[in-house]
């Protein structure tokens, strides 16, 4: 019973921290990736789509990502999607090439953006913490139920700090890279 809460705030912390990753993927570091168009949706065949299921994405070089649709009539479509995002970006189409330039960061926004990146990262440590309190209180409530000793139930707390130390941990790297990304110029 122990092992089997262990397992599950175990898969919970490692999902956040997974989590939190992919949040601050999206985060714009002035350098191109594919990754920032991922949240991006165009309305291919009457749905909305990500723009990767509706074209080719690539990145051309630091600053460029080329987008090329599977038609030629999603030009358009595409390029509407990626002015409404929250993005910043202005696209230009070269034939049913559409190309997207990332325009460099300034200073302040670089600030700005670290700002938000710390707050997102706090929310996820936030949930972590949730994690082992809601671990504990199973421990606690088997305890109560007589089916773990009051020594089980410490020493199986005390594990669930370890794994909650580990993945705040793990938090604080990601975030540090992503602080890194930022303010290289």
């Amino acid at each position: 019973m122990i092992d089997e809460i262990q397992q599950d705030a175990e898969q919970r912390m490692r999902k956040s921290v997974d989590s939190l990753a992919h949040e601050l993927s999206k985060v714009r570091t002035g350098r191109a990736s594919t990754q920032l168009l991922d949240h991006v949706m165009v309305e291919y065949y009457g749905s909305e789509v990500p723009i990767n299921q509706a074209a080719t994405v690539n990145v051309e070089d630091v600053r460029t990502i080329a987008i090329t649709p599977w038609e030629k009539s999603l030009v358009q479509a595409i390029e509407k999607a990626i002015m409404k995002s929250d993005l910043g970006v202005n696209p230009t189409t070269a034939g049913a090439v559409i190309r997207v330039v990332m325009p460099p960061l300034t200073e302040e926004r670089r600030r700005d953006l670290i700002r938000i990146v710390e707050s997102e990262a706090e929310k996820f440590r936030v949930a972590i913490r949730n994690i082992r309190r809601d671990a504990n209180s199973d421990f606690k409530d088997l305890h109560k139920e007589k089916e773990i000793s009051e020594d089980e139930m410490h020493h199986a707390q005390g594990e669930i700090q370890k794994l909650t130390d580990q993945f705040i941990k793990e938090i604080d790297l990601v975030l540090e890279q992503k602080e890194k990304d930022l303010m290289t110029v």
